[in-house]
């Protein structure tokens, strides 16, 4: 076992080297998207704020599972170190839930957020960018800069309600032509955590020979009832904000930001663990503020609204409610003879990581994955943090994701 939530300080990030010759640039955004105004789309990405360092490639076309065709398919994503000749050092990091392709870089008016896994990739780290050719998509339905339910539609405003339906799948197909445009062959690596290491599993057991090694993260190969649970309370709390207006709320001010903070909140309480949320608040009463007058709050309170509001800021309700869904969709095993047979599938040198307090991830599900990937390594990692523990750096974990890029 190791410990996880070790915590570094991490210089400021370099410049974003170029990618493979002809790769799309951040000049080939959409340029209907500019369209929409800004005030509109809420914490939806749009070019008006500015494109950063975003590349965008259009991949067309784009059929899905459920038999629609999503039309002029466009794939956000954010590239660092160069392609070898020969190909042979691409590495695709998938995000989580609320992650984008922002692995790396700092916060500003393009980015609302900071690189969300700076620890493990980049010069000298684990995924080393002198050494790999690192991509980082957004995925299919989010809302930082890949086709999604803000995005518009063929009409130019923008999908709301009429975004349809998608999974796992349909996520990696869509990956799948990002990296055909892009030019490469085959994966070095896939690698993700949580939701990433749902799609990164898929790769895996979709395209075999695609994928020379995998890395999966307190993440598994189907989603079980309590996490449908989980998110079927999430997505509820968002479609019933009275701003929702059943997906359409594009055109009408902020949208339903108090849903989406409050499906936040429900998350965040799942990311963490009990034990860890007692001992860094206990029911100590927010500074200032009387819980017992009916208005003030206790501190955890107070550090679950921070999360909420945070997220509302930043993040697109409808794309939430997408990619949740998804998640609860997700099963390598549909159609596939179960998931056991599914996972036969996969040909990668795999790693997997479970942690140990994990109540969204539990280590009995993860393992399921290394059970039956053939020569799987496993490790099972000790942290008090709970789920969100997968985002931090760690010893155990830089060892182990440079290991498997070594051989």
């Amino acid at each position: 076992m190791t410990v996880l939530g070790e915590h570094r300080s991490v210089g400021a990030a370099p410049s974003v080297q170029e990618g493979p010759a002809g790769s799309p640039r951040s000049t080939a955004s959409p340029a209907s998207h500019a369209d929409v105004r800004t005030g509109a789309l809420g914490g939806a990405w749009h070019p008006a704020r500015g494109a950063g360092e975003r590349r965008f490639a259009r991949i067309g076309a784009l059929g899905l599972e459920s038999g629609t065709v999503l039309e002029d398919v466009t794939m956000a994503y954010e590239s660092w170190g160069t392609l070898d000749p020969d190909g042979g050092n691409a590495v695709l990091v998938l995000h989580a839930l609320t992650g984008d392709s922002h692995v790396r870089g700092r916060a500003d008016d393009s980015h609302p957020s900071p690189g969300w896994w700076e620890e493990i990739v980049g010069p000298g780290r684990p995924i080393d960018t002198d050494r790999f050719h690192v991509i980082a998509p957004n995925v299919l339905g989010g809302c930082q800069g890949s086709t999604g339910p803000s995005s518009p539609g063929p009409e130019g405003a923008p999908y709301g309600s009429r975004f349809p339906t998608i999974t796992t799948r349909d996520q990696v197909v869509a990956e799948r032509s990002l990296r055909e445009q892009l030019g490469i062959e085959r994966w070095a690596l896939v690698i993700g955590g949580s939701m990433g290491g749902m799609r990164a599993i898929e790769w895996a057991v979709s395209f075999p020979d695609e994928v020379a090694r995998l890395g999966v993260i307190a993440s598994s190969a189907r989603a079980t009832a309590d996490q449908i649970a989980w998110n079927s309370t999430q997505i509820a709390s968002i479609r019933l904000d009275p701003e929702f207006r059943d997906g359409d709320y594009y055109d009408q001010g902020a949208g339903p930001r108090r849903g989406l903070g409050l499906a936040r909140r429900i998350a965040h309480t799942t990311y963490r663990t009990g034990a860890e949320l007692e001992e860094r608040f206990g029911n100590t009463a927010q500074g200032g503020e009387d819980p017992f007058d009916g208005r003030g709050r206790h501190q955890v309170t107070s550090y679950l609204d921070h999360h909420g509001v945070k997220l509302a800021r930043r993040f697109d309700a409808n794309s939430y409610i997408a990619l949740a869904e998804t998640m609860s969709t997700h099963d390598v095993g549909r159609d596939r003879g179960g998931v056991a047979a599914a996972l036969q599938r996969v040909s990668a040198r795999t790693l997997v990581v479970a942690i140990d307090s994990d109540r969204l991830f539990p280590p009995d599900l993860v393992q399921e994955v290394a059970t039956h990937i053939p020569r799987a390594e496993w490790h099972l990692a000790s942290s008090p943090i709970g789920h969100d523990a997968f985002l931090l750096a760690h010893p155990g974990l830089e060892k182990w994701i440079a290991a498997l890029l070594d051989d």
